[in-house]
């Protein structure tokens, strides 16, 4: 018999329709989630970032800020209304110059610039092959990138979490930090620098 548990706390495989997220997608998040804190620590100036599954962009717009004029985002996601909505939220914030919206496939993320920094905010756990993600990620960051994870605790035990790392592990990632991040499991991932 399956846990119910995991049925109610949808922990079963599914990507979050982008209808629902207007209700965490808002002002009020910013309170608990403020992205210039969150991110300040791994983004610069000038910066190429990627934004995974960035929703209607509550990472991806406070990201373009960040890395100004001379940088970008890339905000890849698999729903085009997703992407729609990012759209319209970047030319009424006056960014769209320096985020790139892009429709990933459902099994790949099928970007082809190296990146300085990857975002992947409470969404891996909806990723069909994890193994094949950090394989990917790993081709796409630079020497010295990292890549943020950071899961829900209401969807992700710490055993999945546990099993999350240990497949970014096997494709070479090492945890380098664990910054604290209100209802998540987090980790920076990088790899290691060659001789």
């Amino acid at each position: 018999m399956k846990n119910p548990f995991n049925r109610l706390f949808v922990r079963e495989r599914h990507v979050c329709p982008w209808w629902v997220c207007f209700t965490f997608d808002n002002f009020v998040r910013k309170l608990f989630h403020n992205p210039e804190n969150i991110l300040a620590p791994y983004v610069h100036e000038g910066d190429t970032v990627l934004d995974v599954g960035p929703g209607m962009g509550y990472f991806s717009i406070p990201l373009a800020r960040m890395v100004g004029d001379g940088g970008k985002v890339i905000a890849a996601d698999v729903q085009p209304q997703m992407l729609a909505a990012l759209r319209k939220r970047a030319r009424k914030q006056g960014l769209e110059g320096r985020i790139v919206p892009h429709l990933s496939e459902a099994d790949a993320i099928d970007v082809r610039e190296s990146i300085d920094f990857a975002l992947a905010f409470w969404m891996v756990h909806e990723v069909p092959d994890q193994s094949k993600f950090f394989h990917e990620m790993g081709l796409l960051l630079k020497p010295e990138g990292k890549l943020l994870l950071a899961e829900p605790t209401i969807h992700v035990t710490r055993v999945m979490f546990e099993r999350t790392l240990k497949r970014a592990g096997e494709v070479g990632f090492a945890v380098t930090e664990n910054p604290k991040i209100f209802m998540s499991r987090t980790a920076v991932l990088s790899l290691p620098k060659e001789p």
